[in-house]
């Protein structure tokens, strides 16, 4: 949750490269994530190309030097993978002291600076690296928004919720919506869904990876 917290969307970075310590954590995680969840999930270092065209400028990216490519196999379920999976690593790098921004559509492909196989699919790039500023909250809807019924769930839910309006989305479009939707063998079930629109999906994978962990321990599961 500090991480959630702290976590806001950074264009702007100074020189200095990722701390060896922090590489070697990324790493790690990063082939544990692409074990689990049949990714090819890269850390891109030293490579400012992908970041130094018009559309880069245009949304005042400077100096971006290192990022993760977000790659996995094409299916329609990959961006919801992707961004689930995406944000347990722009989570942990928070925690190693790194600034970050998701980013959609505003980046050059780079050839050979990292892998896409047949098959496979390059969905976003994540900056990554220090920050010249540590970047500013974003707005959010209120949690009634997006969970009608908010206000008479329980406090696991609501935590769940709360934590899901601090996660990144495409435009701060926050399209996103959760709700209690029965129980299954006394679980309560948690239906997670969104409107359509651009990088929607991914923008859901990322509202549930901070709902579970606003949720905490809590007992649930998601909805099929």
């Amino acid at each position: 949750m500090q991480a959630i917290e702290a976590r806001h969307a950074v264009r702007s970075y100074t020189d200095e490269p990722l701390a060896p310590e922090a590489v070697e954590v990324l790493q790690k995680a990063i082939a544990l994530v692409n074990e689990e969840a049949n990714l090819n999930i890269q850390l891109v270092l030293d490579e400012p190309r992908a970041f130094t065209g018009f559309k880069a400028r245009l949304v005042n990216f400077t100096n971006v030097r290192n990022y993760l490519a977000l790659v996995g196999p094409e299916c329609k379920e990959l961006d919801g993978i992707v961004g689930y999976y995406g944000e347990q690593l722009v989570l942990l790098a928070q925690s190693l002291g790194l600034n970050s921004c998701w980013v959609g559509g505003t980046y050059k492909v780079v050839n050979r600076a990292y892998n896409v196989d047949l098959g496979q699919k390059l969905t976003a790039l994540v900056a990554l690296g220090y920050g010249t500023a540590p970047g500013v909250p974003h707005r959010s809807k209120a949690p009634q928004e997006v969970a009608p019924g908010y206000d008479g769930a329980p406090e696991w839910f609501k935590r769940g919720v709360d934590a899901a309006l601090l996660a990144p989305t495409a435009l701060n479009q926050q399209k996103f919506s959760f709700s209690l939707d029965g129980e299954e063998n006394d679980v309560p079930v948690v239906r997670a869904s969104t409107k359509r629109g651009a990088f929607t999906q991914m923008d859901l994978g990322i509202a549930q990876c901070h709902f579970e962990i606003g949720a905490g321990n809590a007992l649930y599961r998601w909805a099929e």
